[in-house]
């Protein structure tokens, strides 16, 4: 069975984008969604700074705009995409990726979505200063401890021991002076305690949101950050989009599902890499291929012969 990711914020880096301008319609395709997006995302995908790229207001809209593109440099028939992908699954922002890929979105709709998602939450970011931190390693009941006595939420859990904490950066810097034994702290990229209580407000300008968007159910298995949970109604997709601004993404719960379902090989969209990282060290015997540039596609081509859905057995897998 063939599996699609997408990654979430932190995966961009300058200039990712611009291999892909090479492919036919993909500078087309960014300069018409630039409008819905409200950003030029050729130009920050592939001349802006790095620090131009972790705004979190260009950030989210980039992302899922690389996502889109990459998977129709890989299907350019959707339809049939959807015919031989097995599941999708995405990480944080990649959420709205995965639904679009699922059709439960338009292309449009995700961006406008991701783009009001993005506002919200970097107003909120702006309201406090919070962020992130990974913290690898460590006895994980004596880590949630830690991170309860500093008043840290586990905003992330990406599996094989991989913590990210949210909250305060005097809260972070706490936690930095008196981090849970055997355990390595790595400030993440963002700019804002992500998948917290602080970004409340961007969840009440999502939820005036939605009722204006067009949902279809999921065409595909889509696997949510919420509880790894297999969603089969695009209205309850949505619902969990809107609310899952402020939730805990347990990407552990995901790749369980994932390997349930029965797995064999999976694909990251680009900024690929994060996510098939993970895949690798926590769901054993899936091959994986991170879908970084165009140079990356006949070898994407390849899995997506040999796991599809129209692979030799493949049906069956996948039913």
């Amino acid at each position: 069975m063939l599996v699609i990711v997408a990654p979430g914020q932190g995966a961009q880096t300058p200039g990712f984008l611009s291999p892909w301008l090479e492919v036919d319609g993909v500078a087309d395709r960014l300069r018409g969604w630039s409008d819905v997006a409200g950003l030029d995302l050729v130009r920050f995908g592939t001349e802006a700074s790095e620090e131009e790229i972790k705004d979190t207001a260009v950030a989210q809209p980039l992302l899922v705009a690389a996502g889109l593109v990459t998977a129709r440099a890989l299907f350019p028939d959707e339809d049939l995409a959807r015919e031989v992908v097995g599941a999708v699954a995405g990480h944080s922002v990649g959420e709205i990726t995965a639904a679009a890929g699922a059709g439960v979105l338009s292309a449009h709709d995700a961006l406008t979505f991701v783009r009001e998602r993005s506002l919200g939450m970097a107003e909120a970011a702006a309201a406090t200063a919070t962020g992130m931190a990974a913290l690898l390693g460590g006895d994980p009941e004596a880590v949630a401890a830690k991170l309860a006595e500093h008043g840290l939420t586990a905003a992330n859990n990406n599996g094989g021991g991989q913590i990210v904490a949210a909250g305060t950066l005097a809260q972070l810097e706490a936690l930095k002076a008196d981090p849970p034994a055997g355990t390595r702290l790595i400030p993440l990229k963002v700019a804002g305690a992500f998948h917290t209580e602080h970004m409340a407000p961007g969840v009440r300008r999502l939820a005036e949101l939605a009722p204006t968007l067009k949902v279809s159910d999921p065409a595909v298995a889509y696997v949510s950050n919420r509880d790894g949970e297999v969603v089969q109604s695009g209205a309850e997709v949505l619902d969990r989009l809107v609310s899952q601004v402020s939730n805990p993404v347990r990407w552990d719960l995901c790749m369980e599902t994932l390997q349930q379902l029965g797995a064999t090989a999976v694909i990251e969209l680009s900024p690929a890499g994060t996510l098939t990282n993970l895949v690798k060290r926590n769901v054993k015997g899936v091959a994986t291929l991170a879908l970084k540039t165009p140079a990356d596609l006949d070898k994407a081509r390849a899995l997506v012969a040999e796991h599809g859905a129209h692979a030799s057995g493949g049906q069956e897998q996948n039913a």
